[in-house]
């Protein structure tokens, strides 16, 4: 039993990376990465030994969003509020390189949950397709179809804000 706690436990960062993918908010995503501990200790024994908990733990996480988002849509709550540029990156890093850094993660958090989470579960945190659509409860076929759009999506809000960048206004 200490085993699978110790297991539980050295997923914590990167539940919390995934939580804050997914919330967009650091308080309410470390309130999602304690429901999930929560539940997962509660349930331990549905995990099976000898496995990593990485994916039973995603799968848990990605339930718990899908209610929070069903229970903020029926009351009509506010339900994603954006990071802050330095809520978002892990370590500081150099300036041109942050800019970059809040410009990709801005973009990520303007495309849709459904297509964030499959992106950050393939692109970032390494499962492999099949593992994903597993977690996420959905064919393959439309975890590539959510990965395919969101990239689109990503690319297009990336061009156009390098374009703005390079916009200058000049005055006289």
């Amino acid at each position: 039993m200490d085993e699978k706690k110790a297991a539980i436990l050295q997923e914590i960062p990167r539940l919390r990376r995934y939580a804050r993918a997914l919330m967009r908010d650091r308080d309410a995503a470390d309130d999602l990465v304690q429901d999930c501990l929560e539940r997962a200790l509660l349930r331990m024994e549905s995990w099976r030994t000898g496995e990593s908990p990485r994916r039973w733990l995603f799968t848990i996480m990605h339930h718990l969003f899908i209610d929070h988002v069903r229970k903020v849509n029926r009351r009509g709550e506010a339900a994603i509020l954006p990071l802050d540029a330095h809520e978002a990156l892990a370590t500081p890093g150099m300036q041109a390189e942050t800019v970059a850094s809040r410009e990709i993660v801005d973009a990520l958090q303007a495309i849709s949950p459904d297509r964030r989470a499959a992106l950050v579960m393939v692109g970032i945190e390494g499962f492999s397709y099949a593992e994903a659509a597993t977690m996420l409860g959905i064919p393959a076929g439309t975890l590539m179809s959510r990965i395919a759009r969101g990239r689109e999506e990503l690319r297009a809000l990336l061009d156009d804000q390098a374009r703005r960048r390079t916009i200058r206004i000049v005055e006289r």
